[in-house]
């Protein structure tokens, strides 16, 4: 079998299940229909860990080895497409073994813009990502949270 062996420190992140920022997702042949909706709320919320290959409750089912390579170049070109994601991302897309299976997994940091997919915005909360596109109270909270971070980080980074 080919491929590196899932790291210790992505297998406690399995072993703890799916939360805020964790999300197992079934994919044998193809991306996720939902994938882009979880990219999103976790750019928008604190970054994340995404599994491709498993079940919600941490089951592993694999993925099919064959599909792998086009999976990963469907994901990059999506990142890089504003119509599916905007603004872009550049994340990245790692092929992993565990329990004998072939498995994805994303990496998605915590942005320090406001990301759409499918023009609806997406946020993050428990294990769940949830449209907030037509909720200006959420999307206002966003918007705060978003520069007030950014600003905290950029003032502190300047006072190093």
């Amino acid at each position: 079998m080919e491929g590196e062996f899932l790291p210790n420190h992505l297998l406690k992140i399995i072993e703890k299940g799916e939360c805020i920022t964790t999300e197992f997702k079934k994919a044998k042949k193809n991306l996720p229909l939902s994938l882009f909706e979880s990219v999103c709320a976790m750019l928008n919320r604190n970054g994340g860990h995404i599994f491709l290959g498993l079940e919600d409750d941490g089951t592993t089912l694999g993925v099919y080895k064959d599909y792998i390579k086009q999976m990963k170049k469907d994901f990059v070109n999506q990142c890089n497409n504003p119509e599916k994601l905007f603004p872009t991302a550049h994340l990245d897309i790692k092929e992993y073994i565990y329990e004998d299976k072939h498995i994805l997994y994303i990496y998605v940091y915590e942005s320090s813009d406001v990301h759409k997919t499918a023009n609806k915005i997406f946020d993050r909360n428990q294990d769940g990502d949830f449209d907030i596109t037509t909720n200006t109270t959420l999307i206002s909270n966003l918007y705060i949270r978003k520069s007030s971070t950014y600003i905290e980080k950029k003032y502190f980074h300047t006072l190093q």
